[in-house]
């Protein structure tokens, strides 16, 4: 009797180990990854000191469009040697690999959830310093826009699993969507009328905490391609926020900031993890309220044309924190608005 317990409990371990083999494997031989270290916006260089300089200088150079320097990322270094099993779960990595017996041209390759997840790694390879450093200065900012486009890519995912439905259903009779998080509260659904054109316009916001967010979806008539140039886009905003948000001071108005950060546009495509195919127009800078207090922000906004109703779409978000570090807080406020939706693409 004896005996035959301890055969059904062998029996019984060997299933279980079998079975968690198995869901190691996974179905389409996947394997189980730990979770990717370190935070947001935080990338691994691994190269060797002679190319260091230039390659952290470029992942770690200022942002544009914020009221105080901030990186684009947070830059640790190592060299190859030091490039452990203990590193190599870091969410962002960048690997240069420079060796002239082994490359005879520079190759680049990107990959994800090599050894976590989720996690991002381009690795560089390339016969010289000198060589590489030409490539760097031509390729190293898309690079390090891949990464970030990585990170809002990761966010989006994450704002997918609680959503505000009662500001999507305001967007789905228009037939736009937007992932506008739960934690978003809806401040206004109107129309305006701006130089005889009818505006349609949705504002939420989230004010708890230290800063306060906002996002704002407005469309109008689509009239000709001038309509997504850099001052038609920061024409139109001014236009609704100047009407549309104020401050305490009676006759306050949100409007554009050139002085220090003029607003900029260029063309952008959709993320991975959205429709493909889209382009949009990407503008970055800062707001103020004039003739009021003194406050302001840096703001981002995507223009894109709806073909099936013939309008112009605007996602736009600003925020507004104090004395705070702001970069992570506007890449969060970016990746809502990339989530955004025409009517063929739902």
């Amino acid at each position: 009797m004896h005996t035959k317990h301890n055969f059904i409990m062998k029996k019984s371990i060997l299933i279980a180990l079998l079975a968690l083999f198995l869901m190691s494997c996974g179905s389409n031989n996947e394997r189980l990854l730990t979770s990717a270290t370190g935070s947001i916006y935080e990338c691994l260089v691994v190269s060797s000191p002679a190319v260091k300089e230039p390659v952290c200088s470029t992942m770690a150079g200022d942002m544009y469009g914020l009221p105080q320097m901030e990186a684009y990322f947070t830059v640790s270094h190592v060299s190859p040697a030091q490039f452990d099993d203990f590193l190599k779960s870091t969410r962002n990595i960048l690997i240069i690999d420079i060796d002239e017996h082994k490359y005879t041209q520079v190759k680049t390759t990107h990959s994800r959830d090599s050894w976590s997840k989720p996690q991002a790694i381009v690795r560089i390879q390339a016969p010289s310093n000198e060589i590489f450093e030409e490539y760097w200065s031509t390729h190293g900012e898309v690079i390090r826009d891949w990464f970030v486009r990585e990170e809002l890519a990761r966010q989006i995912r994450f704002y997918r699993a609680n959503t505000n439905k009662g500001a999507r259903e305001i967007l789905n009779k228009q037939g736009y969507d937007l992932l506008i998080p739960e934690d978003y509260m809806l401040i206004m659904d109107t129309t305006l009328c701006l130089n005889d054109q009818m505006v349609n316009v949705l504002w939420c916001c989230n004010n708890k905490g230290p800063m306060r967010k906002d996002v704002f979806v407005y469309s109008y008539p689509y009239t000709s391609q001038e309509q997504f140039s850099n001052e038609a886009i920061i024409q139109m905003r001014d236009n609704i926020m100047g009407k549309l948000v104020s401050a305490q001071v009676e006759g306050s108005h949100m409007g554009t900031e050139f002085k220090h950060f003029p607003p900029v546009s260029r063309y952008v495509p959709a993320l991975r993890d959205s429709i493909g195919g889209f382009y949009a127009v990407e503008t970055r800078g800062l707001w103020k309220i004039y003739d009021g207090e003194a406050m302001g922000g840096p703001f981002v906004s995507l223009t894109r044309l709806d073909q099936v109703n013939g309008r112009v779409v605007t996602a736009e978000g600003f925020l507004f924190a104090a004395g705070q570090k702001k970069r992570n807080a506007m890449r969060q406020i970016e990746a809502i608005l990339y989530t955004l939706r025409m009517p063929n693409e739902r």
